[in-house]
């Protein structure tokens, strides 16, 4: 089971880590352990942040250690409180719409562990890989995306190939991408 986004918010907020990195779930079960005074595993930590994929349900006790973390009586008042806060609401993600870029502007996109890339507009939502590291994409690709938002998966609705439509391709699927205008 992994944590909804609004509880790993409240986690980044509470602990002031991003949370963007397997390591960083270390310093997050050290911090929960030194305001709560109980202990939880660093490898549970990544499965409930979703670093190690695994959908087993943790023990109430242990999310209630999170909820006591986040100032929460027990875990059934922090659900709550995420359920009323995700049904619907308008947010302010920074986002970063491809229309707006100009034609010719480039964009690097980082995700974890070590993904970059450069993109370049070719306008009407068509982006050509100029760099990639350690990513499936590769440099040459192109690209039809319409939005970039920093901490959301980067969601490529076609990748072009020599020619070869290789279909969609979601990038930073568990933490979600950081960018910049270069």
């Amino acid at each position: 089971m992994k944590l909804s986004p609004y509880i790993i918010d409240l986690l980044r907020q509470k602990s002031g880590n991003q949370i963007r990195l397997s390591r960083d779930c270390e310093f997050l079960a050290l911090d929960v352990e030194s305001v709560t005074g109980e202990h939880i595993g660093v490898n549970t930590m990544k499965r409930l942040l979703g670093f190690i994929a695994d959908e087993r349900t943790p023990r109430t006790s242990t999310l209630d250690v999170i909820a006591r973390y986040l100032d929460f009586e027990d875990w059934d008042a922090l659900r709550l409180s995420d359920e009323a806060s995700s049904n619907s609401a308008f947010d302010e993600r920074d986002e970063y719409l491809a229309c707006y870029m100009e034609k010719g502007q480039q964009v690097q996109v980082t995700y974890p562990p070590n993904r970059v890339l450069i993109l370049e507009n070719l306008g009407d939502n068509h982006f050509l890989v100029i760099k990639s590291e350690n990513s499936k994409l590769q440099d040459g690709d192109l690209l039809t995306l319409t939005h970039i938002i920093r901490g959301y998966p980067l969601l490529i609705s076609q990748v072009i190939r020599e020619g070869k439509d290789l279909g969609a391709f979601t990038a930073g699927k568990i933490q979600g991408i950081d960018f910049k205008l270069l």
